[in-house]
């Protein structure tokens, strides 16, 4: 039916307060697992190096009795280093902003600084698994330090053409033939792994590729919410002959790799931790910058395993 004649509505009215909550909602996605699982440590250079070393293969040991012992050459450590990078971020408030009335946060400044520091975070969990290259700093050139996926030359499986990186000489992986995602191809990694000492625990899978994961056989234990009994749909373990590993929804790492990880096998290196630093004033705005320099150290590269060039589900 038609409004009555001459009611006064809401629309007609200028007097009627706004509602506006008091709470600010995000839905962007928080989580770092892979810097968050991994060990911290403090670096002291841009270039932090260190060593590695391995025991010579198993053999058949015998001499002879009385035998004259031949000394035998001494393979020397490895020595490895990575660059630190630096990621910030910047932001500007101005000082009406900043005093007005406000709804879900008292300072602009404080939210704005809080937010920040979040994305730089997340910055440097997609740089730690997807930087292939480490860059020394130079005039007009940014450093950058090499991630996971550059670190990972020993144990990985690729598709045709596809070729694994090389640390030592800091060359890049090359990008293979896109294949499906079998958990043959895991249960490969996962034995060249164990064969090279390595125990990964965790088995790091983008979106793409999870519901690969949640149908291969090993991955058979479920999450059981026993309280009230809700069995859930996604795997969070997978059972195989070489090990026993916790499924991680990664969402920063590209959705063609899946990665086999021993978290104890690396570190967040940090040079100079996340800080906030005033700006200059240039007007009637403050200013800031946050940042934080770091890098990533693999103590043992061959503890972990690259499944490459897979085809997205």
């Amino acid at each position: 039916m038609a409004q009555q004649a001459n009611t006064f509505a809401t629309f007609n009215a200028v007097g009627n307060r706004e509602e506006l909550a008091n709470a600010i909602y995000r839905i962007s996605p928080e989580e770092t697992p892979f810097v968050s699982t991994i060990g911290k440590d403090k670096a002291s250079s841009v270039n932090p190096e260190w060593q590695t070393d391995a025991l010579a293969a198993a053999a058949n040991n015998k001499v002879e009795q009385g035998n004259q012992a031949a000394v035998a050459a001494v393979t020397p450590t490895k020595r490895v280093g990575n660059r630190t990078q630096i990621s910030e971020k910047t932001f500007g408030v101005t000082g009406t902003q900043e005093e007005v009335d406000k709804a879900g946060r008292k300072s602009e400044v404080a939210y704005q600084k809080a937010k920040k520091m979040v994305e730089l975070k997340r910055d440097i969990e997609y740089a730690a698994i997807n930087n292939t290259t480490a860059i020394p700093a130079a005039a007009g050139v940014a450093p950058q330090a090499r991630g996971l996926s550059g670190w990972l030359a020993t144990n990985n499986s690729l598709g045709a053409t596809g070729a694994a990186p090389n640390p030592d000489t800091n060359t890049a992986p090359t990008d293979g033939t896109l294949r499906t995602f079998t958990e043959a191809l895991l249960k490969d990694v996962a034995q060249k792994c164990w064969e090279q000492g390595g125990n990964p625990t965790m088995l790091f899978v983008p979106g793409a590729l999870r519901a690969t994961v949640s149908g291969f056989t090993g991955a058979a234990t479920k999450f059981d919410k026993t309280e009230d009994k809700t069995l859930y749909a996604t795997v969070e373990v997978y059972v195989g002959d070489f090990g026993r590993y916790s499924i991680i929804n990664s969402r920063h790492q590209r959705a063609r790799d899946v990665f086999l990880i021993d978290p104890k096998q690396w570190d967040l290196l940090t040079l100079r931790g996340m800080k906030s630093t005033p700006l200059a004033k240039t007007g009637d705005a403050e200013n800031y910058m946050i940042n934080t320099e770091w890098t990533l150290k693999s103590k043992q590269e061959a503890a972990s395993g690259a499944i490459r060039d897979l085809q997205p589900a």
